[in-house]
């Protein structure tokens, strides 16, 4: 008889073996998570939340409660409440509208410097133009959500130094009502905390913000929340009777510091690259570096705007010229405050990105961006001249050293083949005269 079958497991056993596995039948499947939208209800009342941000950055706003059944939202801007200028929507009826933000210009309006994504409206390099009121809503012209964006300028640059106080508010400015001890109004400056050394391994910078808010108990209803007191110093929220407030012209502050950190070790590479690199022969020193490389031509006598792929508005940034580092201000022994935003040709703004006003060909070259102190990307920019009407080459500033770089290659190639001509002349009248010698 065939012994096959007394090798094959009884049922009972097998049964008994599924009971007592519960991880073989007792598997359930996740619950769906819940919707964000569902569990925040829109306000029966639409109040507007005020939002502050430096000019340059880039700004989002996310709408946060929608109807579940909507599925697409619609952004509104108007730039005042009680102004006459009419309300424009910023995207189609589908809610899709993308933009590419390596092709966002400097200086643009606004409908060419936004992008939604995730029903989040996102402003590129945003402007004092840009402040007023934002609403998300829907193709119905149901509303939804509103903000009140104050873009505000830091009109000056503030070198301070290391051990300086870390002061959070300042109060600058007070309006005293008619009659009474009591203002009507404090306006001060609120700090955000330094970042970190934009560097490391060599002498870098750290920048905090500074935006003007102002405290008053008679802000605009429709601006507040509860026990809400303050709001940003452009903000639709401030009484048009505070015009001390304007007055006094009371903005944005940047401030800068020295700072020098060393680098942090790098991670040790994995045992396999180490034995490849063993096999080929090829020490450490040949790791490549992991930094993207970014390649951009540009046309001369234009504004260029440099930006840092993945920075964000409350990060570090840094950037050099091959191995020159460019700062935001230069100190200097005896002065403390920096250059004017917009006094130098190449400079790094308020939001990061290092501009060229009126990129020129000399500025074409090798530059890196770090990102929270270290190396984030490579970019190899060559600026180029474009010749249109009214221009000719003989305009171009290396005009001059390129013909004369033409005319020494031309006479140098002319001696040589005059040198050619007369020793091959030479060598055969040589030769001619012994033949005529030898008969």
């Amino acid at each position: 008889m065939s012994s096959t079958s007394s090798t094959r497991p009884p049922p009972l056993v097998l049964v008994l073996f599924l009971l007592l596995c519960r991880e073989l039948w007792g598997f359930e499947a996740p619950e769906d998570k819940q919707d964000v939208f569902a569990r925040k209800a829109c306000p029966a009342f639409l109040t507007f939340t005020n939002a502050a941000h430096l000019a340059g950055v880039t700004v989002e706003l996310p709408c946060h409660c929608k109807p579940q059944q909507v599925q697409s939202v619609v952004w509104f801007f108007r730039k005042r409440l009680g102004s006459a200028e009419e309300t424009r929507a910023l995207t189609d009826h589908h809610g899709n509208t993308l933009l590419d933000t390596s092709r966002v210009p400097h200086s643009g309006d606004l409908r060419s410097r936004f992008s939604i994504r995730l029903f989040s409206l996102l402003v590129f390099r945003a402007g004092l133009d840009d402040s007023g009121i934002y609403i998300c809503g829907s193709a119905r012209k149901d509303f939804f959500y509103a903000y009140d964006l104050d873009i505000q300028e830091a009109r000056r640059l503030s070198f301070a130094p290391r051990l300086a106080p870390e002061t959070t508010n300042r109060k600058l400015n007070e309006g005293n009502g008619l009659g009474s001890a009591q203002p009507l109004y404090r306006v001060f400056t609120s700090f955000r905390p330094w970042s970190v050394c934009d560097r490391c391994g060599v002498p870098g910078e750290q920048v905090r913000a500074g935006l003007c808010y102002v405290h008053s108990q008679f802000l605009h209803v429709r601006y507040r929340r509860a026990n809400v007191t303050v709001a940003s110093c452009g903000s639709g929220a401030v009484p048009r009777a505070f015009g001390g407030l304007k007055q006094s012209r009371v903005g944005a502050k940047l401030e800068v510091k020295s700072c020098q950190v060393t680098c942090p070790a790098p991670p040790p590479p994995s045992s396999k690259l180490l034995a490849l690199m063993a096999f080929l022969r090829y020490t450490s020193a040949s790791l490549p570096v992991e930094v993207p490389v970014f390649f951009l031509n540009h046309p001369a006598d234009s504004v260029l705007t440099l930006g840092c792929p993945g920075a964000r508005p409350h990060m570090a940034v840094a950037w050099d010229r091959a191995s020159e580092p460019i700062y935001r201000c230069e100190r200097s022994t005896g002065s403390n405050t920096c250059a004017a935003p917009g006094t130098s040709r190449v400079q790094i703004d308020t939001g990061h990105h290092l501009v060229f006003n009126r990129a020129k060909s000399q500025d074409s070259g090798v530059y890196h961006c770090w990102l929270q102190g270290r190396r984030a990307a490579q970019i190899r920019l060559l600026v180029y001249v474009h010749f249109g009407r009214g221009q000719s080459v003989t305009s171009h500033p290396d005009f001059p050293e390129a013909v004369k770089t033409v005319l020494t290659t031309y006479a140098a190639m002319t001696a040589v083949f005059g040198l050619l001509v007369f020793g091959r002349a030479g060598v055969r009248c040589l030769r001619d005269a012994e033949e005529t010698h030898v008969a």
